[in-house]
């Protein structure tokens, strides 16, 4: 039951750090960025180049995702959002749908299709814990991720970048009036939101084969998280990551592996005709 648990917050976690990029980019723009799996395959790829093609230390293939995964995240931006910025949402969606298609396809131009791995980040690849054997993967994630969101917090908090990214995402216009220049600062949450999906995206590939196609189903996972959390709310898209990938883990060991997307869904479903607005969010009431 304790590695069931383990496992189902790792993945859960993976879920998670995607999940907070689609609500960072639709709190800052209004629009849901359905290429943030691509952008995840996109991480895994420069984790896979640093080392395995490169042989460098795991630190410094964490520097190489994070910068890589970030200038291709502000490239998306410049190029995928920032022309339509005074369009329709839905152009934005359809540009963003383009744009993460370009980048599968270009990764596996570059790459070939045939998958990758890499040892896990620990040498010890089980670590016993009350008499259970645990994937020192997971630990390795679940850690992680940990330390992540609460850099971010402490970040969002204290910092005066944390609170113009705050401005921005609250009210961009409003935002603007009070000098907040909210186009470097939608810049820097796309960098921000890419990063994380490639640092997931890394910690990945030691658990799962690294695919070109390997984001599409991580995506709905996510997002599933999102809604079931509470949309836009960024404690609940953590915690509703958490949740799917629990679930999801459970239902694969003790019902079917076959079953578990199905289940997956029918919770998405119940969460929707039962609490709509998701589990770990208010509803918000508004006076006419």
């Amino acid at each position: 039951m304790l590695q069931l648990v383990f496992s189902g917050v790792a993945i859960g976690c993976i879920y998670a750090l995607i999940a907070l990029g689609f609500v960072l980019i639709f709190n800052a723009v209004g629009a849901v960025n359905f290429a943030q799996g691509d952008l995840l395959v996109v991480g895994s790829y420069f984790g896979i180049l640093g080392v395995v093609g490169l042989g460098w230390p795991l630190w410094a293939t964490a520097i190489l995702v994070l910068a890589g995964s970030g200038l291709v995240g502000f490239l998306f931006q410049a190029f995928a959002y920032y022309p339509l910025r005074d369009k329709p949402t839905i152009n934005v969606v359809i540009s963003c749908l383009g744009a993460g298609i370009f980048l599968r396809n270009g990764v596996q131009a570059l790459a070939g299709p045939e998958p990758y791995t890499m040892a896990p980040f620990l040498e010890t690849r089980l670590v016993t814990i009350f008499g259970v054997n645990i994937p020192s993967q997971s630990l390795a994630v679940i850690a992680i991720t940990a330390m992540i969101l609460a850099f971010q917090s402490w970040f969002f908090a204290f910092t005066t970048l944390g609170r113009m990214l705050r401005a921005t995402a609250n009210d961009k216009y409003a935002a603007r009036l009070c000098g907040v220049p909210v186009r470097k600062m939608i810049a820097l949450t796309f960098v921000v939101s890419t990063a994380l999906a490639g640092l997931a995206g890394f910690m990945l590939v030691p658990i799962f084969l690294a695919s070109p196609n390997m984001g599409s189903g991580l995506i709905v996972k996510a997002w599933i998280g999102v809604i079931v959390g509470g949309f836009g709310s960024l404690p609940g898209a953590v915690l509703g990551g958490i949740l799917v990938g629990l679930i999801e883990t459970f239902a694969a060991k003790l019902i079917s592996s076959a079953y578990k997307d199905v289940i997956t869904m029918i919770l998405l479903m119940v969460v929707l005709c039962v609490r709509p607005q998701g589990l770990f969010k208010s509803p918000v009431s508004e006076k006419v």
